[in-house]
């Protein structure tokens, strides 16, 4: 893939249906998707998963999410900026509705999967929060759907909010090859918010021979795309903090995220450690 396949600017990854479109097609590979739907005062979307999970996120607004039998009310929050949020599990082969009294706009992170789990709530407070890094590298990391975190048979997803000015997804590393114990091969999305009409850098260098190859200057409702490659930093430009929404899925039996670090680069200066 060239870099203008895995940079997608706002409204080149929408559709009729939403802000962003991403499946396993449009993106090149086999398991992760996201979409964007953004609703009015009143509206909504109905959805089938079809051959993949799926986890409706607010990122502005709250909903009510019907998934069969099941119904959950989303308090959602102001922004991405707000603090985490609760939200919806769909399991694949069932039928999603999704309505807003207030509108808003909502995440459906996804992947193509085998198992059939159970549709559950995520609570608000029950989101593990992690403090990552420390000086110019702190990040908060909010871990809704880590892989140890919440159940799912392939979707990881996280959400990390980077204050202006400080460098994310530091050290660079990579999830792109089978090594049991060591590294996991994972696709991965990024979806970025950018809070105050501001704007960050995203770089993706390759791990192989023609590997993937993006420093990106992203603004909100950008995205991403990282088949393979090492990736990082993500910058965010001082006086604004970023946003960004990690979608990760892989063809691996266990569900697990495992990363190797760049060698060039140390673990233990204010970066994940």
């Amino acid at each position: 893939m060239t870099s203008t396949d895995l940079y997608l600017p706002r409204g080149t990854a929408a559709s009729a249906e939403y802000a962003v479109d991403i499946g396993p097609k449009r993106a090149g590979w086999t398991y992760g998707a996201l979409r964007v739907v953004e609703l009015p005062p009143g509206g909504g979307h109905t959805f089938i998963t079809g051959d993949s999970e799926y986890i409706v996120l607010p990122l502005e607004g709250g909903c009510t999410v019907r998934i069969e039998e099941s119904e959950f009310q989303l308090l959602g929050r102001d922004s991405v900026f707000a603090g985490a949020t609760d939200f919806a599990y769909a399991p694949r082969d069932a039928r999603v509705q999704i309505a807003s009294g207030a509108g808003g706009r909502f995440a459906l992170a996804g992947a193509k999967c085998e198992r059939r789990l159970p549709a559950r709530y995520g609570p608000a407070p029950e989101v593990p929060v992690e403090q990552r890094g420390s000086g110019g590298c702190a990040r908060q990391v909010r871990n809704f759907a880590a892989a140890d975190t919440f159940a799912c048979d392939r979707l990881i997803a996280v959400e990390v909010l980077t204050p202006g000015g400080n460098w994310s997804s530091y050290p660079p590393h990579k999830h792109d090859e089978h090594r049991p114990g060591e590294e996991c091969e994972l696709e991965e999305i990024y979806y970025f918010e950018i809070e105050g009409g501001g704007l960050g850098y995203q770089r993706v260098f390759p791990s192989r021979a023609g590997g993937a190859d993006v420093l990106a200057e992203v603004r909100s409702g950008d995205v991403v795309l990282v088949p393979d490659g090492w990736h990082g930093p993500s910058i965010a430009q001082p006086g604004h903090a970023m946003y960004y929404l990690n979608v990760m899925a892989g063809p691996g039996e266990t569900r697990e995220w495992r990363i190797r670090f760049h060698p060039d680069h140390t673990e233990t200066t204010g970066g994940y450690r």
